[in-house]
């Protein structure tokens, strides 16, 4: 190839081209997913990839700030902002232009998100979000209800070996603030909690130490930490998150018996807007495929705000352990068979690609435009 060529083909790291085979797979799966989604009563909603800086980076949004590019709206001279994240621009919505509609309210959604750096997990900028937000319902039921719809629309697509990690990523500090720490401390804390290192914790966490590296071994198979949850003596504030997840484990475990289920009780990071019970979806044959989780809908820095729950799938990551589906046999229809012709053999779930010009050899040519199949006298032939 040309050095020319090449120069052009060549894209910023973490951007890449999806090519007519993946980007199939990917449509499918997105497809699928929606159908899953609307059939519990969640309507699509489309917002736009740019927003006005101010809107996109408020309330949930603050926390994508670091990750969010901005450019200068040449129109109104106000500076805008490109979605690093679709959830805050649904709670914006929710709550201004569907304010007067019945809750809970259910949405869902599937679009682009441009980021400004990957991660190691997901070295990606661009990538696309599918997810759902019910909102105005404060319920256990609620929680249980996105988990489980997370989980029977992967399954429906084909994802195997599912789990389900469940955190409560505001239990930490409100143990540490009911036992009086101050917020040098917590922060010292919860950094020493991400490290899971047991002798920072015991070093800074003072009257809370001994609790939390209890919460920090606990952590695995949910009746396990549960049981081991239950016997703690926790502040009031925390007692509030342990009754959450007692009650939405108890609701997975009724409707879904064999889902295998993990709990970490003192897992915070990428949960930085969550407010309460919170989850990730993990596959054996990918790894991580998306979080959801408890936030505030439309809360300004406040506190305050709609009660809202949701989760966000990863499609870059989700794809590698979707089996992609057979795709439909692909016609040659020679140059002058007639539209008609065309028309009844995509009526019968072929795939026509029609020939322009005249050429010498039809069966060729259906092999040179990858078709397994050719029109010869009105009948479908192996390409050979």
């Amino acid at each position: 190839m040309p050095a020319d060529a090449l120069s052009s083909a060549l894209l910023p790291a973490g951007l890449h081209d999806v090519l007519p085979s993946e980007a199939a797979h990917e449509a499918a799966a997105v497809e699928r997913l929606l159908a899953e989604f609307a059939a519990q009563g969640y309507r699509r909603v489309d917002p736009p990839l740019v927003e006005f800086e101010e809107n996109l980076l408020s309330g949930p949004g603050a926390a994508m700030s670091k990750q969010t590019f901005r450019l200068m709206d040449p129109h109104s001279q106000r500076m805008m902002a490109v979605r690093a994240d679709i959830t805050p621009q649904i709670a914006r919505i929710a709550t201004t232009r569907l304010k007067n509609e019945a809750r809970p309210l259910r949405l869902c959604y599937a679009g682009q998100v441009l980021r400004v750096k990957g991660s190691q997990l997901r070295p990606e900028r661009q990538f696309t979000q599918v997810g759902v937000e019910l909102i105005g319902a404060l319920e256990a039921e609620a929680d249980a209800e996105v988990v489980l719809l997370a989980v029977q629309a992967l399954t429906a697509i084909g994802v195997p070996h599912l789990s389900v990690d469940l955190c409560v990523p505001t239990m930490v500090s409100r143990i540490c603030a009911g036992l009086g720490l101050g917020e040098d401390e917590i922060r010292q804390l919860r950094a020493a909690l991400d490290r899971k290192d047991s002798a920072a914790v015991a070093a800074v966490g003072g009257p809370a130490a001994k609790l939390l590296e209890t919460l920090m071994d606990a952590s695995g198979p949910a009746d396990r930490a549960m049981q081991a949850l239950a016997a703690l003596p926790l502040p009031e504030g925390a007692e509030k998150d342990r009754r959450r997840l007692t009650d939405t484990l108890a609701l997975l475990r009724a409707a879904m018996p064999d889902l295998t289920v993990t709990i970490d009780l003192v897992e915070h990071r990428g949960f930085e807007y969550q407010t309460g019970l919170s989850f990730t979806l993990f596959s054996r044959a990918a790894g991580e495929l998306g979080q959801g989780g408890r936030y505030r809908a439309g809360a300004q820095g406040d506190g305050r705000g709609e009660p809202a729950t949701g989760f966000t799938l990863y499609m870059d990551t989700l794809l590698r352990a979707v089996p992609a589906a057979k795709a439909p046999g692909r016609v040659y229809v020679p140059h002058g068979s007639g539209w008609e012709t065309a028309r009844r053999l995509r009526a019968d779930g072929w795939v026509t690609v029609a020939g322009l010009a005249p050429v010498a050899d039809a069966a060729a040519e259906a092999k040179r435009l990858q078709c397994g199949h050719w029109l010869a006298g009105g009948d479908v032939k192996p390409a050979g």
